[in-house]
């Protein structure tokens, strides 16, 4: 039997590093932030130094991930618990200003990443060791598993005049990375000089789904609920940039896709024989809220059969490109705004590229173009391969 997973926060319980006592603490977190017996990050650390924990910090969907969709900021608040300010990171600022790291001299950093590029949360991170470097406050990033493993790379680079809060730097899509690897790659690749220290993992490997970890799963914001969304959410979000609901409202997000005008035997006979490692389930949903509330959608479940050979960045592609062919007329792409972006569409961020929409549209092969990711797949690999901190 393989031992469990130990995650940073729990080497740091289990080997506290030495602070002086009147090092004032930060910490960044959400309810993922716990260790395998349930304990929050925020009343172990509270325990571990007493008195000395300052601040916390939220990423989006708020400290305690009550916000469910995008762009629903938090407010900043004050902790029932520990009488201590709570800013939030997904408000009228995004990088932490001077007022609130003033307060502290050190910012741990706990936070369950879903190893995908549009997922915010480490820009989040990357702004604050960004305020960090600015204001001389030291960084301790506790990591975690990269739910989608450490061996796929998968997507192509996202293109600068891209950049948003859904993609800051040239990363693909599935990044391969954990939330420490990556950390350590922006704050280098970006000459951001962050005096960042991540406590690694013990017991974890590239090859691990989080399944195998032994770790608990909590939803790292409300609509990854399961590992199984977070299998299938680096193709899924894609339809976020779409009138297709992408499952949200339901209890089945990401996993679950479709609309009312879509017929799902048509896209079965159009895409089953290029889909690899995950089986189309067809179903009928109604969303409780967010596109189609109230709507009955046709669309399908997808269930991963194999994470070896699934792609879901280019199977969700597939999907997308066929429901274009299909029903032309009844698809439509999203409008501005999306994730502070007014202006550009909500695919171009999410995609990271001002043509690959075009090229959907245009029927090009995708597969095909799923071939000239790889030399950008290769060349990420090797310029964050001296990142890793696991084998």
């Amino acid at each position: 039997m393989k031992p469990v997973t130990r995650t940073g926060l729990e080497r740091l319980c289990q080997n506290p590093i030495k602070l002086a006592k009147d090092c004032r603490i930060g910490l960044l977190a959400n309810p993922a932030s716990v260790d395998p017996r349930f304990n929050h990050a925020a009343h172990l650390i509270n325990r571990l130094y007493p008195g000395q924990l300052k601040a916390l910090f939220s990423p989006q969907h708020g400290f305690y991930a009550e916000k469910q969709d995008n762009m629903v900021e938090s407010e900043h608040g004050v902790d029932a618990e520990l009488g201590i300010p709570v800013f939030s990171l997904y408000s009228t600022t995004r990088k932490p200003e001077r007022e609130m790291m003033d307060l502290i001299d050190l910012m741990i950093i706990d936070i369950q990443d879903v190893g995908t590029r549009v997922y915010t949360f480490i820009y989040t991170i990357s702004y604050c060791l960004e305020a960090a470097a600015l204001y001389g406050t030291k960084v301790i990033l506790l990591d975690r598993p990269n739910p989608l493993g450490g061996v796929q790379v998968e997507g192509n680079i996202l293109e600068r005049g891209c950049s948003s809060f859904v993609g800051r730097y040239g990363i693909p899509m599935r990044h391969g990375l954990t939330v420490g690897e990556i950390a350590q790659f922006i704050n280098k690749a970006e000459n951001i000089g962050a005096d960042l220290k991540v406590i690694p993992m013990e017991n974890w490997d590239r090859s691990m789904e989080f399944e195998s970890t032994g770790l608990p799963w909590i939803a790292p914001s409300p609509n990854l609920p399961t590992p199984a969304a977070a299998a299938v959410y680096p193709g899924q979000v894609v339809f976020e940039g779409t009138n297709i609901s992408e499952g949200r409202g339901t209890t089945q997000p990401f996993e679950l896709f479709g609309a009312p005008f879509i017929e799902s035997r048509k896209i079965l006979e159009l895409v089953n024989e290029k889909i690899c490692g995950a089986a189309l389930r067809p179903v009928c949903f109604q969303p409780c809220s967010g596109k189609w509330q109230d709507k009955v959608c046709r669309g399908f479940q997808i269930h991963v059969t194999s994470k070896a050979s699934y792609r879901p960045h280019l199977t969700s592609l597939l999907l997308l490109q066929a429901i274009i062919r299909l029903w032309p007329e009844e698809f439509q792409w999203k409008l501005p705004p999306y994730e502070y972006e007014f202006k550009r569409r909500p695919i171009d961020l999410i995609l990271g590229s001002q043509t690959l929409a075009q090229r959907i549209e245009n029927m090009e092969d995708l597969v095909n173009i799923g071939k000239e990711w790889k030399k950008e797949e290769m060349e990420f690999k090797e310029i964050s391969r001296p990142f890793w901190l696991y084998g």
